[in-house]
């Protein structure tokens, strides 16, 4: 969900060509795995799924995205979510709830024959459990694609790491990396192409923020950008009543924050959320280090264990070994 502050960023966002995007990817790997769950479904909304009836999904975003990536010379980190703040746990669980109330609607919306709102519902519904997350560390393992365990946000860690040079950029769809201080924060990576949206099909490109551009633009700090971030709401805190994004910016850039949060939220404390944001936990215990992807292990995960096609998926492997030309795929990493 993230902070909303996309009316605030609209002249700052730019088209991300491929050539642009070269180079290591700091991926959310939450917020694009619930993005592979959300978008690759069936018409009527039944996610993808193999002859166990098993969600899969998240598979099939993992693999055909990961192999665009490094066809594109992209080389990603999927980084997952560690143990979250615990002023975060009112957020997880209206979540929850609001997914489990969609899944009812999505069932409604079957009984009634109404696919295009059975689909919408569907979307809605998407959850991350310990299947899909045991089965997307094994195929990036096989796609040779390293793995980061954060102690707490993902997008904290990600957002650190492109900010020490681990990684060139952050991937990600909510603009909370920015709050945590990313310096270049790439959206729709993960959902780039052609798909459906409000029932219709678009066309979605990447696109980049430079931080460092959104805070001169509106002459505010990354501090202030955090206190704009909590006035408004954060995945940890509901923020204040009748403030959205334009009015948050004029009262932060007014120097009013203070003011305004003992006048309209008294008792509310910012401290611990602003200290989150500006130092997240983070680790520093992790190994880059990409390798050819394992097509044997591959093929014996997704269409022998999966029920993936294996014309589609021994197509998307030769194709990245075309790309490569004369190279080894060992000279990629």
């Amino acid at each position: 969900m993230g902070v909303a502050i996309r009316d605030i960023l609209l002249d700052y966002k730019r088209p991300a060509e491929w050539d642009f995007l070269r180079g290591i990817a700091a991926v959310d790997a939450h917020n694009a795995i619930y993005q592979f769950l959300s978008i690759i479904r069936q018409p009527d909304g039944t996610p993808l799924q193999d002859e166990s009836g098993r969600v899969t999904s998240h598979l099939s975003g993992i693999f055909f995205r990961g192999l665009n990536f490094i066809e594109k010379g992209i080389l990603p980190i999927f980084i997952f979510d560690g143990t979250p703040p615990e002023f975060k746990a009112t957020t997880i669980g209206a979540r929850h709830q609001l997914r489990q109330e969609a899944g009812v609607r999505w069932q409604q919306a079957l009984a009634d024959g109404d696919h295009h709102e059975a689909y919408r519902q569907a979307r809605s519904s998407s959850r991350i459990d310990r299947f899909i997350i045991d089965s997307s560390h094994e195929l990036l393992s096989l796609l040779g694609i390293p793995v980061v365990e954060a102690p707490s946000e993902g997008e904290a860690q990600a957002a650190w790491m492109t900010q020490t040079g681990h990684a060139r950029y952050t991937v990600s769809q909510d603009y909370d990396v920015l709050l945590f201080g990313a310096p270049l924060l790439v959206r729709n990576l993960t959902v780039s192409g052609r798909r459906r949206a409000r029932g219709r099909a678009v066309v979605v490109n990447p696109e980049y923020l430079v931080l460092a551009e959104v805070l001169n633009g509106l002459s505010i700090t990354r501090e202030q950008l955090v206190d704009l971030g909590i006035l408004i709401g954060t995945d940890f805190n509901p923020g204040v009543h009748g403030i959205g994004p334009k009015t948050a910016l004029k009262i932060v850039q007014k120097g009013e924050v203070e003011s305004t949060l003992a006048e309209k939220a008294p008792g509310f404390d910012p401290k611990p959320i602003r200290e989150f944001f500006l130092s997240p936990p983070v680790t520093t215990n992790f190994n880059l280090s990409w390798s050819p992807p394992d097509a044997e292990g591959i093929r014996a995960m997704l269409v022998d264990g999966f029920s993936f096609s294996p014309e589609r998926v021994n197509t998307a492997l030769e194709r990245l070994r075309g790309a490569a030309g004369q190279k080894t795929l060992d000279r990629w990493f």
